[in-house]
Formats: C-alpha cells, structure tokens, sequence
C-alpha cells in the first residue's frame, strides 16, 4: 500500500488498517452512488417523477460520503482507491438488475444496497473504534444517513406502487 507522510499523530500500523477499511466502504458507497443513479435513469410508472427526484438526491448525498471516506483515507497519508476497476473489484454490493422498470422493482434494490451498505458501514464503526475515533465518527454520520434514505425507500414501499 502507498503511503505518503503526515503528521497525524496516529502510529502507522493503526493508520494502514484505517485506510484499508476506508477504501473498502469507499467502493461500497460508490457503487451504490451509480446503483441509485441507475434507479434515477431508468425509473418508471405513476410515482415516477417522486421517485425519480428522491434518487437524484441520494446520489448528491452519497457523493458527499464519497468524498469524506476519500479524504479521510488521503488525510490518514494513503491514496484514495476509487477507480471503476477498483470499485468492481472490492464492492460488497450485489450487481444492480439493468432489467428494472416499475418503481417498486428500483425501490425494492435501492433498498437491498442501502441495507448491506449500511450493514457494512455498521461494522466499519466498529472496527474503526479502537483505532481512530474520528474514523469512528465519519462512519457514524454515514450510517445515520443511511438509515435515513432506507427510511425513505422503505416509505415507499409501503404504498401501493
């Protein structure tokens, strides 16, 4: 792994396996910023302009955890690892369904990303706690705000789509 240096008081040991588990919630949350623009895409029938609108907002939302776990990981001295061939590599995500059309079927995987996402970013807090508390705590806000939009999704499927 590069490494560049810092002065962050953090002994390096302990800063590699932060970086590690950033760059791996890194691919994660990117790929589920493209699986929820492709929900955006490519959404149809009688919710679709509030579908549509709501998915366009949690790409914006999750590009901004993007770029924190991505400046966390260039701020801790390593290299932010977010390239397609990266992300295709090291995502825990399942491949979004291109066969998708009816606002309950996008709603339904939106959900399912968000879920093992957020799952992975639980965990992450975890892992992180005993290293850094401030990697604990971006990987908290980024949790919350997962909660958050499954809350969102899982409103919706509740009506009658």
């Amino acid at each position: 792994m590069s490494m560049f240096p810092t002065r962050i008081d953090i002994p390096l040991e302990k800063r590699t396996k932060l970086i590690e588990l950033l760059n791996a919630r890194l691919a994660d949350l990117i790929d589920l910023q493209l699986q929820t623009k492709q929900a955006h895409w490519n959404v149809k029938g009688p919710s679709f302009i509030a579908l549509h609108e709501m998915f366009d907002e949690f790409v914006d939302e999750i590009a901004e955890y993007v770029d924190d776990v991505a400046e966390r990981v260039t701020a801790l001295g390593g290299v932010a690892e977010g390239t397609v061939a990266v992300v295709h590599k090291r995502s825990s995500l399942e491949p979004y369904p291109l066969i998708l059309k009816t606002g309950k079927e996008h709603l339904e995987a939106v959900a399912k990303a968000l879920t093992r996402s957020a799952k992975a970013v639980r965990e992450a807090i975890g892992q992180s706690d005993d290293l850094d508390a401030d990697t604990a705590d971006l990987f908290t806000g980024i949790s919350r705000g997962l909660d958050k939009k499954l809350w969102f999704v899982e409103a919706h499927l509740h009506a009658d789509h």
